[in-house]
């Protein structure tokens, strides 16, 4: 049974990570930002254009939605102080199980809210897509590019984030070759995962080899968000080039006898998307279409990046083509994601979708440009 010193610590701890938000908190600033922006929602000029009104409708719901629980976490904090005041002086130790788990609870609820205080880019709260390819190395990289796409189903499974699959390309004798994930309906769902774009490196003794030697494979995710049809690259449709083909994966008998899968190719830049995952070829083609423009978008900020890193050669740039994370099953057991430092010898976990320490110390680190050998 947890004790009444146990929980009166996590309380200190609660009060100190509170602390640690600086204005997120200040009740005068929130009151005044809402109102500010109550007062521009009355103007005419707003409500005759949605491309004005829109965003401010959306910041306001979460301006309200940070009001709201601004004030149930205080209510919550003086609560439990009251409580542990009153169990000093009464030493009733009937209800402290119970109040050790809530103290849990609201510690973990605060500490998940400082990290959301890093997604300062207006992309982070978008829905996204995440497309994982498989390097050379045959059966054993497919697999492995499979064994990605199960661990972050599984962390959207545990997370509440609605998963498709737009597209999706299988081995020829196990894995896949590619797939294409749309990840919607959480919270800030572009913002825990553009981290993961990169390069994922697996060492293990392959299941696949007779000999049962040790093999080495890659897998490459590129993480981009959905764009409002605003903000959008311009794309000509002298640009473009579109297939169509029968779907080879499930959806019935209609779905593979009619030419309802679409392909696109960006000409320019050689850029393809395709997507099967609905009857309609009408809707593929609207699908691959958003595809197409949320590469464009991650193409460019990689272009932006790049050059971030050549002119301030000290800063480690993040690119596609680098090594972000290693994943070694044999001969010891070790994820490390290179970057940022952050590691754990429990890869059965990380491969069952367990990864929100490594998306929590990339955005630490993107926040703060260390890594934890360096902090």
């Amino acid at each position: 049974m947890p004790t009444l010193d146990q929980i009166s610590e996590l309380l200190c701890h609660i009060e100190k990570e509170k602390r640690l938000f600086g204005g997120f908190f200040d009740k005068t600033y929130s009151q005044q930002e809402l109102q500010d922006l109550e007062e521009k929602l009355k103007l005419p000029e707003v409500w005759s254009d949605p491309k004005i009104s829109v965003p401010l409708l959306k910041l306001q719901e979460t301006l309200i939605r940070k009001k709201n629980l601004m004030h149930r976490i205080e209510q919550e904090i003086d609560d439990l102080r009251t409580w542990v005041c009153y169990m000093h002086d009464t030493q009733d130790t009937e209800f402290l199980p119970d109040q050790y788990l809530h103290a849990l609870s609201l510690e973990k609820e605060i500490q998940c809210l400082r990290i959301e205080q890093f997604f300062t880019d207006k992309m982070d709260e978008r829905p996204c897509f995440l497309a994982l390819q498989s390097g050379a190395g045959g059966t054993e990289a497919q697999d492995w590019a499979a064994m990605l796409m199960r661990m972050y189903t599984r962390w959207c499974e545990a997370n509440g984030y609605k998963l498709e699959v737009v597209d999706e390309t299988s081995g020829e004798e196990a894995g896949i070759k590619s797939v294409t994930l749309s990840i919607s309906q959480g919270a800030f769902p572009y913002g825990w995962l553009k981290g993961e774009s990169g390069v994922h490196r697996l060492v293990r003794l392959s299941p696949f080899d007779a000999a049962a030697r040790r093999h080495t494979s890659f897998a490459s995710v590129v993480v981009s968000p959905v764009l409002e049809e605003s903000e959008a690259v311009p794309i000509e449709e002298k640009d473009l080039r579109i297939d169509t083909y029968r779907a080879s994966g499930a959806g019935g008998q209609h779905v593979n006898k009619t030419d309802s899968a679409v392909r696109i190719t960006h000409l320019p830049t050689g850029i393809v998307v395709q997507c099967q995952n609905d009857r309609s070829q009408h809707r593929n083609k609207a699908t691959a279409l958003k595809m197409l423009a949320s590469k464009l978008f991650a193409l460019e900020k990689k272009e932006k990046e790049e050059y971030a890193a050549a002119i301030q050669p000290e800063k480690k740039g993040i690119s596609w083509g680098q090594q972000i994370r290693s994943y070694v099953l044999q001969p010891y057991q070790m994820v490390k994601d290179l970057r940022t430092g952050q590691e754990t010898s429990n890869t059965k976990a990380v491969l069952d979708g367990q990864i929100q320490n490594f998306l929590e110390s990339y955005l630490l680190y993107q926040a703060t440009g260390k890594s934890q050998e360096t902090a």
